[in-house]
């Protein structure tokens, strides 16, 4: 057996796997400020693809607006939270002057996943063309968690989740906790 597989073999034995979802949208946070419903297809989504998971749940959802302290401020919650593996951002990776989850959070990282990045704009291309480029989805890791930034539409999110996220949380959260 090889030492990925090992790896993947031991990481698969952890029984549950937690995970906290932020949607960065500054429209979606101003509906649920004026008591509308909001319009976020992606939380429901997210929910739906874990469904069919055994031992993936979602622990944490919040919905912030494109503000520096707001993403500051739920990511240190997102960290106090001992039962959280992964931390999601979704929203706020383009180039838009808005789009500032990014720039909040990459110099926090402890560590890069260079290639989360990579296959995600590759994956993105596959499906959009040339304007997967503008992505800067990222993948890393902070403490004992995992942390991805990725766009806010729900075929990003889904494309995410299902090709990346979730096939590796297990591997990658057992990487990052291993004491050696």
């Amino acid at each position: 057996m090889k030492v990925y597989e090992e790896h993947k073999q031991e990481a698969n034995q952890k029984k549950e796997l937690k995970i906290a979802f932020i949607v960065v949208s500054t429209s979606r946070f101003e509906e649920l400020q004026s008591s509308k419903k909001t319009s976020d297809k992606t939380i429901p989504l997210v929910r739906e693809i874990l469904e069919n998971k055994s031992n993936i749940y979602l622990n944490f959802t919040k919905i912030i607006p494109d503000s520096i302290d707001h993403i500051e401020l739920t990511l240190r919650e997102c960290l106090s939270i001992p039962t959280i593996d992964a931390i999601i951002f979704s929203g706020g990776t383009g180039l838009s002057p808005k789009d500032i989850t990014y720039e909040t959070v990459k110099p926090k990282l402890e560590k890069i996943i260079p290639g989360f990045g990579e296959l995600f704009r590759y994956l993105s291309y596959k499906e959009i063309g040339s304007a997967a480029m503008l992505s800067r989805a990222i993948g890393g890791k902070i403490g004992n968690k995992a942390l991805f930034l990725i766009p806010g539409s729900p075929n990003a999110v889904k494309l995410a989740l299902i090709e990346l996220i979730l096939p590796e949380l297990a591997h990658t959260s057992y990487i990052i906790n291993k004491t050696e």
